[in-house]
């Protein structure tokens, strides 16, 4: 079963990093590291609007992890 969600925002973590806010509740960090992650995308406003509303597969909701309590981004 796939829980297919959408990328409703995102925030930076207190590391800076970006995380995508999904529409389940749950968080999911987009790294760009290369040469081992290379999503250059994320680092610029307009490359993260493009992704909004963007389904995916939350792996989160697939293994039956409990939300944040803290669901707002």
């Amino acid at each position: 079963m796939t829980f297919q969600v959408r990328i409703c925002s995102f925030a930076q973590d207190e590391q800076g990093d970006w995380v995508m806010l999904l529409s389940c509740g749950h968080r999911q960090h987009v790294r760009h590291q290369p040469p081992f992650i290379n999503r250059p995308w994320v680092t610029r406003e307009a490359g993260r609007a493009r992704h909004l509303g963007r389904a995916l597969t939350c792996n989160q909701c697939q293994r039956g992890m409990p939300f944040p309590s803290n669901r707002g981004g």
